[in-house]
C-alpha cells in the first residue's frame, strides 16, 4: 500500500485548531513585540541619561525594566512554548518544513534569546550597582540582541507566507528561504509596531509616577507619545511595501475583504493616533486606568485583526508555498528531495495512502458513507473552516447554506480551477467527492 507521512488529525471544534493558534500566537506577540520595543527604548533613555547626566531617567527605566520582566519573559517565556504545543498538534508537517529549512537559525535564535533574558535581569537588577557607562553598553548589547531575535524569526515567518523566490524549489538552501521578497518589508513593519507598543507601554508606567514626580511624569509621557506616533507611521508606510510583496494567492483572499481592512486599520490609525497626541499636547490627561485600557485596545482591535488577517493570507498553504494548511505537499522541492502528494492522492484517494485511517472506512460502503465523508472533510478542510452550525471560524455554513448534495459536489469540482482562485486544488475520486457531499448536505446548513 502506498502511504504519504501524514500526521493523526487534530481537531478542534467550532473554533478550529487555527483559532488555538491565533489566540495564543496573539499573547505571545503582544508579549514579544513588547520586549524588543523596549529594548531600543531602553538604548534610547540609557544614552540621554548618560550624556544629559539624567540620573532622574534610572528610576523609571527601572520601573521600564520589572514590568518588561513580568509582562514580557513570564507571559512570553509561557505562550511561545505554547505556540509550539498547538502548532505542532495543529500542523506538523508545517513546523518540520520551517526545523528542516531553519535549524541553524533557530539554534542561533535562540542564543540571541538567552542573552535577551539574562541582559533584562543584568539591567534591572544592576541598574544601581555599575557605572553608567557599563549600563549604556548593556542597553546596546540588549537592544541589539532584541533586532536579532526579530530578524532571524520574521525571516522565518516570512518563509511562511512564500519563500519569495523560487530558487529556493531548485536549491533547498535556507538563505533562499530566508531572504524573499517580503522578509525586509515584514520586519521593518514589525519594528514600527514594536516601537508604537514601546511608548504604549512607557505610558503606563510614566502615567503611573505622577504622584512620585509630576514633571518627570509629563516629560516622558510627552517623549512616549512622540515615540508611539513615530513607531504607528512607520507601520503604515511598511505595510504598503509589504502588502506589495505578497503572493498571488495573498492577493486574492485580501481583495474578498480590502475595503473592510483598509477601512478598519484607517479609523484604528486615527483612534490610535489621537491618543498619541493627547499624549503630547495633554499628558496630564494619561492616567494608568486610560494607559492600560489602551493595551487592550490595541491587543483586541489591532493586533488581533492584524495576525488574523496575515494568517488569512497565507492560507490554502501552511509553510513555503508547498504544504497546504491541512497538510499536503502540493509541489515539488527539488532541492529538499521532496515530491508533490496531489498525484498519488488523485490517483489512490486519502483513504488508501494516508496511514491514519481506520481498516473499517478504507472502503466505502452504503452503511458508513457518512463516517467516511465527515473524516474527509475534517482531514480536508478543518484547518480553513469550522464544520458545525456554531462556528466561528471561516463557517462552512455561510458558505454552503442551503446548497444540496449536487451543488456541494459542484463546488467541490471547481475548487482550484480558478472558479475560488485561493483555495488549494486537491483533485480526489469521485466516490470520496459524493461521500463528502453527502456528510455536508446532511448538516443541514
Amino acid at each position: 500500500m502506498d502511504l504519504i507521512g501524514q500526521f493523526p488529525l487534530f481537531y478542534f471544534p467550532d473554533y478550529g485548531s487555527a483559532w488555538m493558534m491565533g489566540i495564543t500566537g496573539t499573547i505571545h506577540i503582544l508579549a514579544s513585540h513588547t520586549s524588543v520595543g523596549a529594548a531600543m527604548l531602553f538604548a534610547f533613555l540609557a544614552y540621554k541619561a548618560y550624556k544629559e547626566n539624567r540620573t532622574d531617567l534610572y528610576p523609571y527605566m527601572k520601573k521600564y525594566g520589572m514590568f518588561l520582566l513580568i509582562f514580557s519573559y513570564v507571559i512570553g517565556s509561557i505562550t511561545g512554548p505554547g505556540i509550539w504545543y498547538t502548532a505542532t498538534a495543529a500542523s506538523p508537517r508545517g513546523i518540520s518544513a520551517l526545523i528542516h529549512n531553519f535549524v541553524w537559525v533557530w539554534a542561533t535564535e535562540w542564543v540571541f534569546f538567552v542573552y535577551e533574558v539574562i541582559g533584562v535581569f543584568v539591567l534591572v537588577y544592576f541598574i544601581d550597582k555599575i557605572d553608567r557607562k557599563t549600563h549604556l553598553k548593556l542597553t546596546y548589547t540588549f537592544a541589539l540582541a532584541s533586532v536579532g531575535t526579530l530578524a532571524l524569526i520574521i525571516g522565518i515567518i516570512s518563509f511562511m507566507m512564500w519563500p519569495g523566490t523560487t530558487a529556493y524549489y531548485a536549491t533547498g538552501s535556507a538563505s533562499d528561504a530566508f531572504f524573499g521578497l517580503n522578509t525586509f518589508p515584514h520586519m521593518f513593519l514589525r519594528i514600527g509596531f514594536m516601537i508604537m507598543l514601546s511608548g504604549v507601554i512607557g505610558l503606563v508606567i510614566s502615567s503611573a509616577m505622577k504622584k512620585e514626580n509630576e514633571e518627570l511624569s509629563i516629560e516622558l509621557s510627552k517623549k512616549m507619545g512622540y515615540v508611539s506616533i513615530l513607531g504607528g507611521f512607520i507601520t503604515l508606510f511598511f505595510f504598503m511595501w509589504y502588502m506589495g510583496t505578497l503572493p498571488d494567492n495573498a492577493h486574492a483572499v485580501f481583495n474578498v475583504t480590502k475595503d473592510g481592512v483598509i477601512q478598519n486599520r484607517i479609523i484604528l490609525t486615527l483612534v490610535f493616533m489621537v491618543y498619541f497626541l493627547v499624549a503630547v499636547f495633554k499628558p496630564k490627561i494619561i492616567n494608568p486606568a486610560i494607559s492600560s485600557t489602551m493595551i487592550v485596545v490595541i491587543l483586541l482591535a489591532g493586533l488581533w485583526p492584524g495576525e488574523k488577517l496575515r494568517e488569512s493570507m497565507r492560507k490554502p498553504y501552511v509553510a513555503g508555498q508547498y504544504i497546504y494548511s491541512n497538510q499536503i505537499i502540493s509541489r515539488d522541492v527539488e532541492g529538499k528531495g521532496i515530491k508533490s502528494e496531489l498525484p498519488i492522492i488523485a490517483q489512490k484517494g486519502l483513504l488508501k495512502v494516508n496511514p491514519f485511517i481506520p481498516d473499517n472506512l478504507r472502503t466505502i460502503t452504503a452503511e458508513n458513507k457518512l463516517q467516511v465523508g465527515e473524516l474527509l472533510t475534517k482531514m480536508s478542510c478543518s484547518n480553513c473552516h469550522s464544520l458545525e452550525l456554531t462556528g466561528v471560524y471561516r463557517p462552512l455554513k455561510d458558505r454552503l447554506k442551503g446548497v444540496d448534495k449536487e451543488g456541494v459536489k459542484s463546488i467541490l469540482y471547481a475548487i482550484g480551477s480558478g472558479a475560488i482562485p485561493y483555495m488549494p486544488k486537491l483533485q480526489l475520486p469521485d466516490d470520496e467527492y459524493d461521500a463528502i457531499a453527502e456528510y455536508i448536505a446532511s448538516l443541514k446548513y
